[in-house]
């Protein structure tokens, strides 16, 4: 699974990774894969639960280090 875009929202806090993954993810194609990478123990819930309710794919979830990988495809 490779990834077309990584965001680094490290040290930004809640809403700030959300927002910036809304943001790629409007610029992406169906079909793309981001991965956010984010400080904010926040993103760990907020990011799926918006995944979810707007029907994109959540592929994954893992903190390394203090930092959240969360990786999204878009779906429509």
């Amino acid at each position: 699974m490779s990834t077309n875009k990584v965001i680094d929202a490290r040290g930004s806090f809640c809403p700030g990774p959300l927002m910036e993954l809304i943001t790629y993810m409007k610029q992406a194609s169906v079909g793309d894969t981001l991965e956010l990478l984010s400080t904010d123990e926040g993103s760990a819930a907020d990011v799926p639960e918006w995944v979810a309710k707007v029907g994109h794919e959540m592929l994954g979830s893992e903190n390394v280090d203090g930092v959240w990988h969360l990786k999204i495809r878009k779906a429509k």
